[in-house]
């Protein structure tokens, strides 16, 4: 089933843009988002995401940065 999403351009223009840095299609990303609220990913194809995405994110960080366990461990 298609639907039709009205939203602020600028919105649209990051959001693609965050998509394209994940290796992904804005789409997908509105698709897993709607699964995901509604709970209608089963287990199986929970895990066989979760493999993906390890595969394809395998130590990948952003451009400087260190990790520090103290830091991410702070409470907020």
């Amino acid at each position: 089933m298609n639907i039709t999403l009205s939203a602020d351009e600028k919105l649209i223009k990051r959001a693609r843009e965050y998509a394209k840095q994940h290796r992904s299609s804005l789409n997908n990303l509105i698709r897993a988002y709607l699964e995901q609220i509604t709970g209608e990913m089963d287990g199986d194809r929970a895990a066989e995401e979760f493999t993906i995405l390890c595969r394809e994110y395998a130590g990948e960080s952003a451009p400087g940065y260190h990790f520090n366990r103290a830091e991410e461990n702070r409470r907020k």
